[in-house]
């Protein structure tokens, strides 16, 4: 005995059979009852914005070399290690008792070795976006 799903995979295959074609019209049918215009009137605007938003995308060359050096591993390793570093950083903040301020505070936060990374880290991308965008406008870009 063959099952329903065999039976539809078959007419998907082979839909030279009459009996094919009619599990496809069958449902072809079911989908149409089950849309609604409301749905039909949302799913296509939905889908002419995101076509859209495709097209600006694949045409701004600055998200395009984005995309690019993103597909990099390095780049890769390093949103990795970015988004566990917000992850734990909001975990920390969640259940630390608020920070009383002051220069002390300061002071000691400073003397914290992954302060001073994180420093060093903003100050290294910094360094390079600055130096990126002065060729970018000496080449006129």
């Amino acid at each position: 005995m063959i099952s329903q799903t065999e039976t539809s995979s078959n007419a998907i295959d082979n839909p030279n059979t009459l009996d094919g074609l009619t599990e496809l019209a069958t449902l072809v049918a079911a989908a149409q009852d089950a849309l609604t215009d409301d749905m039909v009137t949302r799913l296509s605007s939905v889908f002419s914005e995101g076509i859209t938003l495709l097209d600006r995308l694949v045409r701004n060359e600055g998200i395009v070399h984005l995309l690019r050096e993103l597909d990099r591993p390095e780049n890769q390793h390093f949103l990795i290690s970015l988004s566990n570093a917000i992850t734990a950083a909001s975990q920390d903040l969640a259940t630390a008792p608020p920070a009383k301020g002051g220069l002390v505070g300061l002071c000691k936060l400073g003397c914290n070795p992954g302060t001073q990374e994180g420093l060093r880290m903003v100050s290294l991308i910094c360094a390079h976006l600055s130096d990126s965008m002065r060729e970018l406008h000496r080449r006129g870009g």
